[in-house]
C-alpha cells in the first residue's frame, strides 16, 4: 500500500479519550516502524474537516473511541470530503453504538440476544424498581445506551442497589437499556472483512474480580484473554456464525468485535458490536491476531487495507 501520509485520530472530547490516545498512540508507533509516513491527529470536532484537509493526508485511521468516533459523526464528515477510513460507515456506526438500536436490530434479523428494555428519565417512579426485578429477577444488567469500555455498566445483585445504578446509568446518557443477566462464560469475538466476513480466533475472558469492568479492561493484569476459547467445534462453529450475521445485518465493515454471553447450556448470547475495538497493548484485537501468527503493525496494515477496499 502506498500512502502519502496516513493521519491516526484520537482522544477528543469523549469519556473514552484516554482509551482512545493508548490506541491511537500505539497504531501510530506501529505504523511507523513500518516505514509509514504517519501522523497523530488530536480529534477536535468543530475543526475536523480544515484539520485533515490542512494535513494533506490521503486515509485516517480512526482511532476515536465513542462518541463521534463510533456513532457516525467522523464517518459522516470524512464522507463529505471523499476521504477514505478505517472503520464502519454512517448507519452501521450509529445503530451499533446506539445499544437500544443494536437491540432492535438483532431481534429483527433473529440474532440470539439477552431479553431487554430500555428506559428514559421520564420513566423513573418510585414503582420502578419492582417493575424491573418482577421482569428480570436478580441480578439484572444496567446499561447507558451509547456508551463504550463498559463506562455506565453494573450488573446488579441485590434489590436495594438498583435505583443507584439506574441514577449512575443515567449520568452518561438519557436512554438506558435494562437487560437479562446470562450466567455463563464471557467470550469477544473480532470479525473482519467488508462484504466477505471472516472471525479471528474467539477469546474467552477471565478476571481477577469476576467482571469485566473499566478496571478490568485497561489495567495490565486484571483480565486474562483464553485464546482460541476451548469450546467444541459445535459451540465454536455456532458463535462464529452468530457473529458473523450480526456484522452482515449490521454491514460492519473493516474490523470490529463482537461481545457474546455464551450460557451455562451452551447457548451464545450477542450483547453488541463494537465498531472501533481497542488496540492498546491490554486489547482483545490484537491478543487474537498475534495467537495466529499476525503482529500488530500487519493488523494495522489489513485494517488500512480494507479501508480502501471499501
Amino acid at each position: 500500500m502506498n500512502f502519502n501520509k496516513i493521519i491516526v485520530l484520537m482522544g477528543g472530547p469523549s469519556s473514552e479519550a484516554e482509551i482512545s490516545r493508548l490506541t491511537g498512540n500505539a497504531i501510530l508507533k506501529a505504523l511507523k516502524n513500518k516505514g509509514y509516513n504517519a501522523e497523530g491527529m488530536e480529534f477536535v470536532p468543530e475543526t475536523l474537516v480544515e484539520d485533515i484537509k490542512r494535513s494533506k493526508c490521503d486515509i485516517v485511521f480512526n482511532a476515536v473511541h465513542g462518541k463521534y468516533g463510533e456513532d457516525g459523526k467522523i464517518a459522516a464528515a470524512l464522507d463529505m470530503i471523499n476521504m477514505p477510513y478505517t472503520s464502519s460507515g454512517v448507519l452501521s456506526s450509529a445503530v451499533t453504538m446506539d445499544k437500544v438500536a443494536t437491540k432492535h436490530l438483532f431481534r429483527s434479523a433473529g440474532i440470539s440476544t439477552p431479553k431487554s428494555r430500555f428506559l428514559r428519565k421520564r420513566d423513573l417512579n418510585n414503582n420502578l424498581t419492582d417493575e424491573i426485578i418482577k421482569e428480570f429477577s436478580l441480578p439484572v444488567v444496567v446499561k447507558a445506551a451509547s456508551q463504550g469500555s463498559s463506562i455506565g455498566v453494573e450488573i446488579v445483585e441485590k434489590a436495594e442497589e438498583l435505583k443507584a445504578a439506574l441514577e449512575n446509568s443515567f449520568k452518561y446518557d438519557d436512554v438506558i437499556l435494562i437487560e437479562e443477566f446470562i450466567k455463563g462464560r464471557e467470550l469477544s469475538i473480532p470479525v473482519y472483512g467488508n462484504d466477505e466476513k471472516k472471525t479471528l480466533p474467539i477469546i474467552e475472558i477471565t478476571t481477577n474480580s469476576g467482571r469485566y469492568d473499566y478496571k478490568s479492561k485497561y489495567t495490565k493484569g486484571e483480565s486474562h484473554h483464553i485464546i482460541p476459547a476451548p469450546l467444541s467445534e459445535k459451540v465454536t462453529a455456532e458463535v462464529q456464525k452468530l457473529c458473523i450475521d450480526a456484522c452482515t445485518v449490521a454491514d460492519c465493515k473493516g474490523m470490529v468485535r463482537v461481545d457474546v454471553m455464551l450460557s451455562e447450556d451452551d447457548i451464545p448470547y450477542a450483547l453488541e458490536i463494537n465498531s472501533v475495538p481497542g488496540m492498546t497493548e491490554t486489547s482483545l484485537v490484537p491478543d487474537a491476531a498475534q495467537s495466529i501468527g499476525i503482529d500488530f503493525a500487519t493488523l494495522c496494515e489489513m485494517i488500512l487495507q480494507m479501508a480502501v477496499e471499501k
